[in-house]
């Protein structure tokens, strides 16, 4: 008996549609890059020194912006700030590591749009994204004489602008691939067909709020090309010569716009890619712990290898 070729046409149709259907419903839950309050703190619970984390949740009427804690009550403020697309998970290596935890209470936080700071929900101003993470700052400058920010990648454009708006609040600055210079980043071809209304309901919320921000982010950058000068804390630039995300003219720009800073060195990161989280995670601590006052550290140069 023959088989219709309209039948099996549909069958075609039907199986396809089910692996379209696998496909989103994986990108859903993998594309998220986000840990619910429960699971992050029980895995920062699992540093060496035996500290305990803590979630907390800074709100306001149009927006709520979640961080972590993690550390000594005692001892300085390290802040960090993710990238796109990401969360504050994307720091839980550092969060856990012993020596920065000897000399620091760490604070990660999600900034809009991802984690589980309104996720999906894009703030494509960078200003109003520093003013939020001020919140939390101004909430704890009393307590913390050193406060040191470490932004990456998109994060790096946010800690700059929270430096600039916010000196007081910023004693050391850390820019690891930081985008800062205008026009000097890859935008995939994806991006813009993602963004149209019609289609970006179908991708994970991380990435909407990551194509808004690719979308805007020049004009961001334009914004804050005159603001430079009101940075004034030390401030360390590391970046791979190999990035061909962030491109290595970033941090020839930034070594340019910081006139005021009270001092400012540039590492770049031989052989490196847009990876130095994994790749280079010595020469981020060290930097941190130099921003710190570290007297140990003050050769970053040696950990350039």
């Amino acid at each position: 008996m023959k088989i219709p070729f309209l039948y099996l046409l549909q069958r075609k149709r039907f199986y396809f549609s089910l692996a379209i259907a696998g496909f989103l419903l994986f990108t859903y839950d993998a594309l998220t890059l986000r840990e619910n309050d429960s699971k992050f703190q029980s895995l920062l619970n699992r540093n060496q020194l035996g500290y305990r984390s803590y979630v907390y949740y800074y709100k306001e009427a149009q927006r709520r912006l979640r961080y972590v804690e993690v550390g000594g009550d005692s001892l300085p403020l390290i802040v960090f700030i993710h990238g796109a697309p990401s969360s504050s998970a994307f720091w839980r290596n550092l969060l856990t590591d012993s020596a920065l935890l000897r000399r620091a209470r760490l604070l990660a936080v999600d900034r809009p749009g991802y984690g589980y700071s309104g996720y999906g929900r894009p703030e494509t101003s960078v200003k109003e994204q520093a003013r939020l993470i001020a919140q939390v700052l101004k909430e704890k400058r009393d307590a913390y004489k050193k406060i040191i920010i470490h932004g990456s990648s998109y994060g790096g454009t946010v800690a700059a602008r929270l430096a600039m708006d916010y000196p007081h609040l910023v004693d050391g600055l850390l820019l690891q691939s930081a985008s800062v210079e205008p026009g000097a980043e890859k935008t995939y071809d994806i991006t813009y067909p993602t963004s149209h209304w019609l289609i970006e309901w179908l991708i994970p919320g991380s990435l909407k709020v990551a194509n808004h921000e690719k979308l805007s982010h020049r004009q961001q950058l334009e914004y804050m090309r005159p603001l430079w000068h009101r940075i004034t804390s030390p401030t360390i630039i590391l970046q791979g010569d190999q990035d061909d995300l962030i491109y290595p003219s970033n941090a020839a720009y930034a070594e340019r716009q910081l006139t005021n800073a009270d001092w400012v060195e540039k590492i770049i990161a031989r052989g490196s890619a847009h990876d130095l989280l994994w790749t280079r995670r010595e020469l981020l601590v060290a930097s941190l712990l130099k921003l710190l006052g570290d007297a140990n550290y003050t050769n970053l140069n040696a950990f350039n290898d």
